[in-house]
């Protein structure tokens, strides 16, 4: 684990948004809870520097990348050849001292560079290596994307570093696995590593390669075009070079006589980590955040408190930051910020919503509301489509997703977006759709 007192590692810091009024009686606490990292010492460093080490003189990085090789990928041929050149300019991006390894997926995992269950240390020779070894990838075979990620956490676990994480390229659904088995193997590779998820064209599944990411804390996107593989898998690796401090907990405490309704993220996407608690010691738990870097990202918690008498104050629930050890103990990492319920018979205030957790209630109702629309619309009911497109059109226009309504538009011909009056669009492109339904979870940050 990293040591978070030495210099150069990010400090992190927690603020708390709410109204903690409540009217007598009242018992539902809501707060937005920013997580802001700074002021990491590798962040911005060039690629090909000098390698910053972890204490114990491990290399702060581990890196697998997971190339789909199955039959589909020759159809175009040009496919295989993007992704080839992205994993390449991934490669290229990798800082030296870094270790990787390159992983071809089918029915079955491959390990493509370098070989042997081990992993490569990234500098000017293993990079030319590896791309080496990339020119002699071809198509054949199935999907079975399961096997990809049980060999890459093999080869991470490996490595003695603070960083572990994947990155995974498919073209097609999960076809040579039951379900069942993929999710298996989610949950073991859980917090063991993150990993990006991609899909490229448009014959992949997209509820596969997004609960890839969720379950893995890492992000989830569409390539439609292979051509624009290159630029994505270079920004993916840049950004995984930036994570210093992996396995962050928000851990949440709270006083006898409360429940926790939920916990999720909601900026820069929307991930539901309710049913990721851990219990960790009286009254508090642990819901995993994955890997940090210069960053900051919004949660919204939701505490059910007991009902009480006007002129009551309490404590609702204390927030704080923490990286669970291997021995069952946790470092914390030195900010905290404090959810507070008072309860008052003044109307206004008791009755004012925080622009925080309105704006962010609104950017969750968002992303389930596209996903509903899709679902209904490939189920034949297109006015419950409607419906729900037209919500989310309403919703996109009100919160200020410019990027969501842009794809929304694609999708139906909005008559009065204040108003939420759509029409569906009767020829609308598979890749616009996917790219909607990928990108539904991604949010705005409220104007603070």
């Amino acid at each position: 684990m990293a040591n978070f007192a030495k210099s150069g590692a990010p400090r992190f810091s927690v603020d708390v948004y709410q109204n903690e009024y409540l009217p007598e009686g009242g018992r539902e606490v809501n707060a937005i809870v920013t997580v802001t990292a700074t002021g990491g010492g590798t962040l911005g460093t060039a690629v090909g520097a000098p390698h910053q080490y972890a204490p114990g003189g491990a290399p702060s990085a581990a890196v697998a990348i997971m190339v789909d090789c199955s039959g589909s990928m020759d159809y175009p041929p040009a496919k295989l050849r993007n992704a080839r050149e992205a994993t390449a300019a991934a490669i290229d991006t990798l800082r030296d001292g870094t270790r990787f390894a390159v992983v071809g997926g089918t029915h079955v995992a491959t390990e493509v560079y370098p070989g042997g269950g081990r992993l490569a240390v990234a500098d000017a020779a293993t990079r030319d290596q590896a791309k080496q070894a990339l020119r002699r990838l071809s198509a054949g075979g199935g999907t079975a994307i399961g096997t990809w990620l049980r060999l890459a956490d093999r080869l991470l676990s490996s490595a003695d570093v603070a960083i572990r994480h994947g990155i995974l390229l498919t073209d097609g659904r999960n076809e040579h696995e039951a379900p069942e088995d993929l999710q298996r193997t989610l949950e073991e590779c859980a917090g063991r590593f993150t990993c990006d998820a991609r899909g490229v064209g448009t014959d992949w599944e997209v509820k596969e390669v997004t609960g890839i990411a969720s379950a893995l804390l890492g992000t989830a996107d569409i390539v439609a075009d292979p051509a624009a593989l290159a630029a994505d898998f270079t920004h993916m690796m840049e950004t995984a070079m930036g994570k210093e401090v992996a396995d962050v907990a928000l851990r949440v405490w709270t006083p006898v006589g409360t429940a926790i309704k939920f916990v999720k993220q909601v900026a820069p996407t929307v991930v539901e980590l309710t049913d990721r608690r851990t219990e960790a010691g009286p009254r508090a738990g642990d819901y995993p955040t994955g890997s940090w870097g210069d960053e900051s990202r919004d949660y919204h918690l939701c505490v059910e408190v007991p009902a009480a008498h006007v002129g009551r104050e309490m404590l609702a629930a204390r927030v704080s930051l923490v990286v669970p050890q291997p021995d069952g103990t946790a470092q914390n990492l030195g900010a905290q910020g404090l959810v507070r319920a008072v309860w008052t018979d003044d109307v206004v205030a008791s009755t004012a919503i925080s622009p925080q957790v309105a704006h962010y209630t609104g950017q969750a109702e968002l992303a389930q509301v596209i996903q509903q629309g899709i679902d209904l619309r490939k189920a034949g009911d297109l006015d419950g489509a409607t419906a729900k497109l037209g919500r989310a059109v309403q919703l996109a226009g009100a919160s200020g997703n410019a990027d969501t309504a842009k794809l929304l538009a694609k999708v139906v011909d909005v008559v009065d977006a204040a108003a939420g009056t759509v029409r569906l669009k009767a020829k609308v492109a598979e890749a616009d759709e996917m790219t909607l339904e990928t990108r539904s979870t991604k949010t705005v940050r409220v104007k603070k």
